[in-house]
């Protein structure tokens, strides 16, 4: 009957013909002789409309099944989750899935230095040649140094490091993507229960290694309030994004850039160390504290877990020119603030001191006109000594000299409150005012950097005293803020501040003190 409707109908299929039959009331390029023709043979052959039309549906895409067969290689839920299982019996096992997960940490934090090496080197001279620049076409005065030592300087200083912070950032949203954050959690439970958490305090601890911020807000899914508070006042011990420029310059200052077996750089394995050692003391922390803290209630670890699946390279990607961004603009409204502050307070200071200091300059640049460049040199540092911040930083020194820091490093620490990242800027305008411009970099000028004995500032036991007192410090304002906001009291961030400052100092005095 098909064949019957495709002939008085005209059309080229059957197929065709199929589809006139089930629509044939609402088609209009039939006439009157063939809708009597079409409707009696329909009623002769007892058409049922639905049915036809399901039988159809139903061949059509079991032919589609086969070509799809054919031509595509599927995998089912069902698959996923048993390829998931498989992988998991690895990836969870208590040996290999903790070797495992310090084989992942061990590739981040090498990769953080190899990776970023040559885009840290152009974006280092992309700032010298536009100080040189500035330099040769601006005119001497009180704003082109403003511009070149105070602007330039101190946000040179922090742009430099946007490949790494790029980088971890990259690692981080491709753990998350792949479905092994979660496994990270699973892996370390019973580690977390030995020291009064659970696996759910993990994600808080994890995400604190991109800002201690968003990760103390995430801490309000832990139900048991004793975990939920010694995760608060633990988490900033894990080191963020922020202090990674300041692992970065004091790494590549005192630790040697040595490879080992091709694979083993010296100074991608201290900076994992510095991260595992704030996590170590963030155990170590919440033992004490969940011992000292008494309150009795149980909690339950309950997840879910992920299949694994394959990154979404376009998230990853825009994650990581997002968190760059965010890192360029919330550190530079700081640093742009604290860089103009700190050339001022390093290009002045009290009149008395700065008078007599230029006319003994203008003695000595009559009395040796041969030796110009070293007398400038001198008393540009002399100004700076004798300057307001010079002035603040000798009144500190002697709290922090039993750490081997000099008082520039004291103004360091005390700028990088505002932001930990601040340190850099800070000592890159502090190394600037007064120097010739475009003559060497950050971390060459502070290698060349020497106490009034004549002896390096920064040696093995200073650099690694430094980088302790950084790693278990609280040097954020922002932390300090929210987790007055998370625990509704001062109290606790008052504690936290004044228990990280006792620890940062105190490891950092034995460190200075083994290695002197």
């Amino acid at each position: 009957w098909l064949r019957e409707i495709e002939q008085f109908c005209a059309t080229s299929s059957c197929y065709a013909a199929l589809h006139i039959a089930c629509n044939h009331q609402e088609l209009s390029f039939l006439n009157a002789a063939q809708r009597i023709r079409l409707a009696a043979l329909l009623d002769e052959v007892k058409f049922q409309k639905s049915k036809i039309q399901a039988e159809e549906i139903l061949l059509r895409y079991q032919h589609i099944n086969k070509i799809m067969a054919l031509c595509v290689r599927e995998i089912t839920p069902a698959k996923r989750r048993e390829y998931t299982e498989h992988i998991d019996k690895v990836l969870l096992h208590p040996i290999a899935g903790n070797a495992i997960l310090l084989l992942v940490l061990f590739l981040l934090f090498q990769s953080i230095f190899w990776l970023a090496n040559y885009p840290m080197q152009w974006v280092e001279s992309l700032f010298a040649m536009l100080s040189t620049f500035l330099n040769q076409h601006m005119a001497a005065n009180t704003f082109s140094d403003l511009i070149i030592n105070g602007l330039v300087a101190g946000i040179g200083g922090i742009v430099i490091f946007i490949p790494q912070i790029m980088i971890l950032f990259g690692f981080i949203t491709l753990l998350e993507d792949t479905g092994y954050m979660a496994r990270i959690s699973f892996l370390t439970d019973r580690l977390m229960r030995s020291v009064g958490l659970n696996g759910r305090s993990v994600m808080p601890l994890i995400s604190g290694m991109a800002c201690a911020v968003p990760a103390i807000m995430s801490a309000r899914t832990i139900q048991n309030k004793k975990e939920r508070l010694i995760t608060i006042l633990v988490t900033p011990l894990m080191s963020c994004s922020a202090r990674l420029p300041v692992y970065t310059i004091l790494i590549s200052l005192v630790i040697p850039n040595k490879t080992y077996l091709s694979i083993f750089n010296l100074q991608g394995l201290v900076l994992m160390a510095l991260y595992l050692l704030g996590f170590v003391m963030a155990l170590l922390v919440s033992k004490v504290l969940a011992i000292a803290i008494k309150v009795k209630e149980r909690s339950y670890f309950l997840m879910e877990m992920p299949i694994y699946r394959a990154p979404r390279w376009s998230n990853v990607g825009i994650t990581m020119i997002e968190k760059a961004k965010v890192f360029v603009l919330d550190a530079g409204k700081v640093i742009l603030v604290i860089s103009l502050l700190l050339w001022f307070l390093a290009s002045y200071g009290p009149s008395e001191s700065m008078h007599q200091l230029a006319q003994e300059k203008e003695f000595l640049l009559k009395q040796y006109p041969t030796q110009q460049d070293s007398i400038q040199h001198v008393m540009a540092t002399k100004k700076l000594a004798h300057s307001y911040v010079g002035i603040l930083g000798k009144t500190i020194e002697p709290l922090i000299q039993p750490l081997g820091f000099d008082w520039k490093i004291g103004i360091a620490l005390i700028t990088s409150f505002a932001a930990r990242e601040v340190f850099v800027g800070t000592m890159a305008t502090l190394y600037s005012v007064g120097e010739e411009v475009g003559t060497s970099t950050l971390e060459q000028k502070m290698q060349l950097a020497t106490h009034a004995n004549g002896s390096p500032v920064y040696t093995l036991a200073s650099g690694v005293a430094l980088l302790l007192f950084y790693v278990f410090a609280m040097q954020c304002m922002s932390t300090l803020a929210v987790v007055k906001r998370e625990t509704q009291s001062w109290r606790y961030p008052i504690f936290q501040l004044f228990y990280m400052s006792a620890i940062a100092y105190a490891t950092a005095w034995l460190a200075y003190t083994l290695l002197a």
